[in-house]
């Protein structure tokens, strides 16, 4: 994706409900039915084990239509008394993100930088032992609306570097060390949400905006991926 700052947008429309239900729904489709989910949940509209229930099927929906009763009997978050699409959450929507890393890199005794064109997974891991390891997706191309870092450093530096206009967001410790993330929240109601978490022991484990970077055009390729 390339990118533009642009002026808030208004406040999104609820997914899936659309008039093209054979459509086949998206990983955003499925985490923005999983934040009405969540929103239900925490309203009290639906019990734990319906939300569980609900979510599973959500998750392996391939079309618009399946997902479409999960949320039939449930008001949209941005209406009177529910949450926003635009307010960033402090964790992922359950179920969003997997137990298992989809990409983990090493630094011990070595540096190691992944950066430019690259399309993280849900959940990237990262440790780095008397190294350092720097996770730059000021360039990724993002195919998840939520991403996890979670970063390990033991007298090593983990560094995460995002676009300005994602939502960022963090939750880790330090023994000696330091932990540290510069909350963002972005204007784009679709924008990816970075969570960064983990432990620095005599390290650091830093996240930060590269300034001057920014996603451009973001709702058009979010459009053409709904439409392809």
């Amino acid at each position: 994706m390339d990118l533009e700052k642009r002026s808030p947008t208004p406040p999104a429309e609820a997914p899936p409900r659309t008039a093209t239900p054979h459509l086949r729904a998206s990983d955003a489709d499925r985490e923005r039915a999983a934040e009405v989910l969540a929103d239900a949940l925490a309203t009290g509209r639906i019990d734990p084990q319906e939300h569980s229930e609900r979510l599973d099927r959500v998750y392996a929906a391939k079309t618009l239509a399946e997902i479409e009763p999960q949320l039939a009997d449930l008001p949209a978050p941005e209406g009177p008394g529910g949450a926003s699409f635009t307010e960033v959450p402090a964790r992922p929507s359950p179920g969003a993100i997997p137990e298992s890393a989809d990409e983990t890199l090493y630094g011990v005794f070595s540096g190691v930088v992944r950066r430019g064109r690259w399309s993280p997974g849900r959940r990237t891991h990262a440790y780095a032992v008397f190294g350092d390891v720097v996770v730059d997706l000021s360039e990724a191309v993002f195919q998840h609306r939520q991403i996890v870092v979670k970063g390990f450093a033991l007298f090593g530096d983990v560094k995460v570097r995002v676009p300005e206009n994602v939502s960022l967001r963090g939750r880790g410790t330090a023994v000696f060390g330091t932990f540290e993330v510069d909350t963002l929240a972005s204007a784009e109601r679709d924008a990816p949400v970075v969570f960064v978490e983990g432990l620095a022991v005599f390290g650091d484990l830093t996240a930060r905006p590269r300034r001057g970077k920014l996603i451009r055009d973001l709702r058009g390729l979010l459009r053409k991926r709904l439409q392809g």
